[in-house]
Order: structure tokens, then C-alpha cells, then sequence
């Protein structure tokens, strides 16, 4: 879908699920001239302050995903465009969402973090994850980190907000945990975020 906003024209698409289609997305849209790409997104929050219903605003992705190292080293950072990430916290200020910045994980399977114990590579995945709570990472989702790496290659600009739906980690153990599907809040911090960058790139 194709509008304006700030007399500046605005693509809104879905990219599907998980990193090779949204390599896809980023790679065909770049092509047609488009610098600046925004995810709105969902996630599952892993570090204990981050509740259903909160905003996550991904400033960098663990890279435990497949796609991105077909373009570069598993070395090479999956971070986000820091001018977008700017612009993305002070839209959240502004909407009076709670919300959160910091470093999320990047996954290929969703079962592999819902059900590890029937994976034959278990114990590694609940080693990693216990790794990244321990390190505070905030949540858990599957596109940030090809998004950052595509869009760093191409010389694009990317940055990603997120949905919290729920935090397996409070509900293991016993604490509040609603499960929130409305992306409002997101989606109106990345609309005020891009009205932002409009602004500045003028």
C-alpha cells in the first residue's frame, strides 16, 4: 500500500515470515529507490521488565539466524540505523507506550524456542537462550537481523519496533503476564518516527 505522509511518499508492505523473505523484500524494494526501511513487528519479551503490551525498540539482533551470513561473516554486528533508532525512541516518548531499547534475538525456528526440549539440538538452543537472557537480551522475534545486515549492505538506513505479545520467562515463573496482540502502540511509534526522519532529511 502506497500513501503520503508529510508530502513524502510512504510504502507500507508485509514481508512475510523470517529472514529469507524479508532479505527478499529489502533487496526488490531498495531497487526501486527506497532508502529508509521501518518493521513493525512482534516479539516475545525475554528479560523480566519487558510485559505484554510494552514496545521493544531493537537497536541491535543476536544473529541466530541463516540468512544474514550469506551476506557477511557471523562477526559482522546486525545493528540499526542509529538516526532511525533516534527517531523511534523519541516517537515512543511520545505515545505514552512503555517502552524499551536494547538488543533482541534473532531466530529461524519459532518451535525451536517454544519447544526445545524435542529438538535434537535442545540442550545448545536452552544453553543459548539462558546466554542471552543473562547478557539482557530483551526479546525474541525472527526478522531484526537480517533486516539490519541487507540493509547495511545495500547502504540502506533500517530500524525495527516490536509488539510484545507475552514473556514465557514471567509466566515460568509465576509472575504477570498478559498477552497483548494489538500493535497499536508500534505502529503509531514508527508512523510519529517516520514524520521525524522526514522532517530531518529536509
Amino acid at each position: 500500500m502506497v500513501g503520503r505522509l508529510e508530502g513524502q511518499t510512504v510504502l507500507v508492505m508485509s514481508t512475510g515470515m523470517g529472514g529469507p523473505s524479508t532479505a527478499i523484500a529489502v533487496e526488490e524494494l531498495k531497487q526501486t529507490g527506497i532508502h529508509t526501511f521501518l518493521r513493525i513487528g512482534t516479539c516475545g519479551g525475554m528479560a523480566e521488565q519487558v510485559i505484554g503490551g510494552d514496545v521493544v525498540i531493537a537497536t541491535g539482533a543476536i544473529r541466530q539466524e541463516g540468512t544474514g551470513k550469506e551476506y557477511v561473516p557471523v562477526e559482522f554486528p546486525a545493528i540499526a540505523d542509529l538516526s532511525v533508532t533516534n527517531a523511534l525512541v523519541q516517537a515512543a516518548k511520545g505515545t505514552g507506550a512503555t517502552w524499551h531499547a536494547g538488543v533482541v534475538q534473532c531466530k529461524d525456528s519459532f518451535y525451536g524456542q517454544h519447544s526445545p526440549d524435542r529438538m535434537p539440538v535442545g540442550e545448545d538452543l536452552q544453553r543459548n537462550w539462558r546466554a542471552w537472557i543473562k547478557a539482557g537480551c530483551l526479546a525474541s522475534e525472527m526478522e531484526s537481523a537480517t533486516l539490519y545486515i541487507v540493509a547495511q549492505v545495500l547502504g540502506a538506513r533500517a530500524g525495527c519496533v516490536l509488539n510484545v505479545v507475552w514473556n514465557q520467562e514471567r509466566e515460568a515463573k509465576g509472575l504477570s503476564n498478559p498477552k497483548v496482540h494489538d500493535t497499536t502502540p508500534a505502529i503509531k511509534t514508527v508512523v510519529e518516527a517516520v514524520r521525524i526522519l522526514i522532517k530531518e532529511d529536509c
